[in-house]
């Protein structure tokens, strides 16, 4: 069912708020809990392409002197948030929803702080990409144990290599930080 793009241009309270179709399928998860963990997992995408994008700025913006550590490790960091956005949308899509990942959508959705478009310091750009990947991963965490509340053992488990995932990346992140005692 198209929607009136003129209506959604003008209204991001809608992005939030509307529930998509679903799509028949043979898959055996009661609808009912298919459209809701769609629903989840669509906040979830929104945020992980808004990571992704993060992980970018701050792969093309770090400066100072372990400038080329950082900026190849923000850069590895993006490419493994780009596959968790395309395993997130592709589940989505399995359990007979529509994966909702434009920018915009992902720009009304996300639950992650804006970026500071202003940092080029590489210790300021470690912070805020730590602070970035902490917030997803607890996303990560809640939508392991709401995927088991729903019965849903696969998109649990996808979560927890997600949330797994984003766990070693803060902590190579981190590791720029955290001082030897």
């Amino acid at each position: 069912m198209p929607k009136n793009h003129n209506h959604m241009k003008n209204s991001n309270s809608n992005i939030a708020a509307e529930t998509a179709p679903m799509y028949q399928t043979e898959n055996d998860i009661p609808l009912r809990r298919r459209a809701e963990m769609n629903a989840l997992m669509n906040l979830r995408l929104a945020s992980a392409v808004d990571l992704q994008m993060q992980m970018k700025q701050a792969h093309w913006n770090v400066k100072g002197p372990n400038f080329i550590g950082l900026h190849e490790l923000f850069d590895k960091v993006a490419e493994a948030v780009e596959s968790y956005v395309d395993m997130i949308a592709e589940r989505v899509v399995q359990l007979g929803g529509i994966a909702e990942g434009t920018v915009r959508v992902a720009a009304a959705r996300s639950r992650l702080a804006e970026y500071p478009l202003v940092t080029v310091d590489g210790s300021a750009h470690v912070e805020a990409v730590a602070r970035a990947l902490s917030t997803f991963g607890q996303e990560a965490r809640a939508t392991i144990n709401e995927a088991n509340a729903l019965d849903d053992a696969d998109s649990a488990d996808l979560f927890t290599e997600v949330s797994r995932g984003i766990d070693k990346w803060l902590w190579f992140v981190e590791a720029h930080s955290q001082a030897t005692k």
